[in-house]
């Protein structure tokens, strides 16, 4: 998937073609406050302001008690930008907005919006200080217990599309009984499995402060009985031996260097069972002579900046996986989320 600039008639047709357009300027001064406006019009609760009718500018300005001015030029950012629709002297929330900004929908993206406001946004002013050193922020080791919060949320945001998919095309042993899920504190994955599977159980290990702000979540989704948590550290802790038949790794491989993803692997080949499987879920790095990646791409600077790791090739993810013993199963790219796939390998 590309972000790309579409002209709207032949003389804009024309001046991209004939290379007269500064995209640059587009992408240094345009896209910035594009992002800024939608983070800040849903940390403000102006899209929820709007779930259950059409509003003017000034009926909206007195509700969430903002500026009439400055909020009549958010509104008209966010209109170009498909968020609204104007008539009539009102906005609605168009079709898209509902389905993906509102908090109640499954698979709304609010909390992630929020977490990028209040925590994220203020990381890339670190981006210039990464490329001299290459050092990270590590942000899991500064996270206050605020942040902590804000992220959890931003977790269950990131994966309520994801979650379906993974549910559905996840390349588990139907007689599967156990699960490892490591560092999935919201328990999504391991819930959509569970229901998919009956006699699966599943352990979430993950860091303490993790499930200390998930926990929540994951009770709401009534599943207690058979998805629970395991405090601990990836890194550190032993995993067993011969106890699962499904190990995931999910949006965790991009926090870790080559060397500590290895030995999670080297983990994760003594735990499986005989015929188990190791599912590596993450944002996928393109490989430079292919084709241009946006998404891909993004995500492995982005990670780099705050883990200091990024994302990897597909073939070093099985590397990881042969080298611990394992045989490579299958690769799923999902369909509902660019540049994001499940590379998977058994235990024979």
């Amino acid at each position: 998937m590309q972000l790309t600039i579409t002209p709207e008639n032949p003389v804009e047709w024309f001046a991209l073609k004939a290379n007269l357009v500064p995209v640059p300027l587009l992408h240094a001064q345009i896209m910035p406050v594009v992002a800024k406006a939608v983070l800040e019009a849903s940390d403000k609760g102006v899209f929820e302001a709007m779930k259950d009718k059409p509003q003017s500018v000034d009926e909206l300005a007195a509700h969430l008690q903002l500026h009439p001015k400055a909020l009549g030029e958010l509104m008209g950012l966010l209109t170009a930008l498909d968020y609204f629709h104007y008539e009539n002297g009102r906005f609605a929330l168009t079709r898209m907005a509902r389905r993906f900004v509102l908090k109640d929908d499954a698979m709304s993206v609010h909390g992630m919006m929020v977490f990028n406001n209040r925590v994220v946004w203020e990381w890339m002013s670190h981006l210039g200080d990464y490329l001299k050193t290459g050092q990270g922020i590590q942000y899991h080791e500064t996270l206050s217990k605020e942040q902590w919060a804000y992220y959890q949320q931003a977790m269950v945001a990131a994966t309520g599309t994801e979650a379906r998919e993974f549910g559905r095309r996840a390349p588990v042993p139907k007689s599967a009984t156990r699960m490892l899920d490591i560092g999935g504190s919201h328990g999504q994955h391991s819930v959509v499995l569970c229901r998919k599977l009956p006699a699966l159980r599943s352990t979430i290990l993950d860091l303490p402060p993790a499930i200390e702000q998930s926990a929540p979540f994951l009770a709401r989704q009534g599943m207690g009985d058979r998805v629970g948590y395991q405090p601990g550290n990836a890194l550190t802790d032993d995993f067993g031996t011969d106890q699962f038949d499904i190990v995931l790794l999910s949006s965790l491989a991009h926090h870790f260097t080559p060397e500590q993803n290895q030995l999670v692997t080297n983990k994760v080949a003594k735990a499986l069972r005989s015929g188990g499987v190791f599912i590596v879920n993450e944002f996928i790095r393109p490989d430079i002579t292919t084709k241009p990646d946006l998404v891909g791409s993004s995500t492995d600077l982005f990670y780099g900046l705050s883990s200091t790791a990024g994302n990897y090739l597909i073939d070093e993810i099985k590397h990881w996986q042969t080298a611990a013993g394992l045989k490579p199963h299958k690769v799923v790219h999902y369909r509902t989320i660019p540049s994001r796939a499940m590379v998977v390998a058994r235990k024979p």
